[in-house]
């Protein structure tokens, strides 16, 4: 299924139909500030595992992040000690970066800078598992929700079309050590 859903004031009752699949189990393609994304809600383990072996990660801990929609949420869900982590991660998020930060294990997090996901994420009142379509080519079936539509129908429940999204990655922020340091530089300048 392909629901259109306007960026500038997203539908509320189509967010809802976006969020009830998700409710359900269910997987969902949705746009971010960077390249379109493949996510879950965080309590359905049967869908992260589908997520994890469509995409060839280890189902038992596959490196997938979590979308929240405010610092807020982050913070309902895990616990930034370390000051300096805080003030970065406020200077820059929302935004196109995802920071693996100390967890249990560790936790990549995102908060984009995207009025259709952030909704969606703030309907379900949780995070979403989450990880981009591509892999390290970008191409233009991930760009186009249509073609998006078109290729993984058969995989995902449902596609949210956000209008054509870009085709840069989110800059990866590794702040498990004592210095951050930039693993992957991509849409984000990082403001220390």
């Amino acid at each position: 299924m392909l629901i259109k859903i306007y960026p500038e004031n997203p539908n509320p009752a189509y967010v809802r139909r976006v969020t009830f699949v998700l409710e359900q189990g269910g997987v969902v393609i949705y746009p971010t500030d960077t390249i379109y994304a493949i996510g879950c809600d965080i309590r359905a383990s049967k869908a992260i595992d589908r997520i994890a072996r469509f995409k060839g990660l280890n189902p038992g801990n596959p490196d997938m992040s979590m979308i929240f929609e405010s610092m807020s949420q982050l913070s309902e869900y895990t616990v930034i000690h370390d000051n300096n982590l805080f003030r970065l991660l406020k200077r820059n998020l929302p935004g196109p970066f995802t920071f693996i930060v100390p967890a249990n294990n560790t936790l990549g997090i995102r908060i984009p800078d995207n009025s259709i996901i952030m909704a969606i994420v703030r309907d379900l009142g949780r995070p979403l598992m989450t990880t981009s379509i591509h892999d390290d080519e970008i191409i233009e079936n991930i760009t186009d929700p249509e073609l998006i539509h078109e290729n993984y129908d058969d995989f995902a429940d449902l596609v949210v079309d956000g209008g054509i999204g870009s085709n840069e990655p989110s800059t990866v922020v590794d702040c498990t050590g004592p210095e951050p340091v930039i693993l992957r530089q991509g849409k984000g300048i990082l403001e220390y």
